[in-house]
């Protein structure tokens, strides 16, 4: 595969490819949430997968490094994204020295990932006294509802905002921010057309059967679409977390 191309996993989300537009534009949506706390900051983005987040990131940070396992992924985004430094690496044992960053970012990576405490401690092990780690990460009470195994069989373990938090809280973070991502009334308007969800709609059947409705509707989705709220956590999409490390000792 010649490097600048991915295949669609149905995992991974890429930009430019109209049936996964809502996908794209929902992780959009949590990167330009986050950007702030990555200003003028030295951010590694673990798990960057093809890079178009890292590179949103790039545009606000003094640097940003972008981490991922796969080689083929790693190739695109480094050719594709000029601005990153692109490194492969286990998320388990990250390449990096103690204390060398700013911010950690990790977007909907974690539910992947089979020893999630070892990762949180190895993003608490590479920033420095103060850093922060953001991750975002499907609310397994929406996304897996009423089940602990999650749906999807690519996941390891889906979390709850209460779970996240825990085990944030359990690797030495202090948890600043804890919110839910939902949309908008425009999309709750969607969903409603759809009779439901526009996720489920999307999922009812394969995207060459959709109907041209469903179509023109998951291509008219913004990030501005989705919002970030602190009410009623437990019902939203995705969870977006904030944590900081301890300051040093004076």
């Amino acid at each position: 595969m010649a490097i600048g191309a991915l295949q669609l996993t149905g995992e991974r989300t890429l930009p430019g490819i109209a049936v996964e537009n809502y996908w794209f534009r929902r992780h959009e949506a949590a990167y330009l949430a986050i950007a702030p706390y990555c200003r003028d900051a030295t951010v590694l983005e673990a798990g960057c997968g093809e890079g178009y987040g890292a590179a949103l990131l790039a545009g606000v940070a003094r640097r940003v490094l972008a981490l991922d396992y796969d080689a083929a992924t790693v190739a695109h985004a480094a050719a594709t994204y000029p601005t990153l430094a692109v490194l492969r690496g286990n998320l388990a044992v990250l390449p990096l020295t103690a204390g060398s960053v700013d911010v950690v970012t990790s977007l909907q990576v974690i539910e992947h990932l089979w020893d999630q405490p070892r990762f949180v401690r190895e993003c608490a092990r590479v920033l420095r006294p103060g850093g922060r780690l953001l991750i975002t990460t499907p609310n397994r009470l929406t996304f897996s509802p009423g089940r602990d195994t999650p749906l999807n069989p690519f996941h390891s373990r889906e979390f709850s905002a209460t779970e996240m938090a825990g085990l944030l809280t359990g690797s030495g973070f202090r948890v600043s921010a804890l919110h839910g991502l939902r949309h908008r009334p425009r999309l709750s308007a969607v969903d409603a057309r759809h009779g439901g969800t526009l996720v489920t709609a999307q999922l009812a059947a394969p995207p060459a059967d959709w109907p041209a409705t469903l179509r023109a509707d998951v291509a008219a989705v913004t990030a501005a679409d989705f919002v970030l709220s602190d009410v009623d956590i437990d019902a939203s999409l995705d969870l977006v977390a904030v944590a900081e490390l301890p300051e040093a000792a004076a």
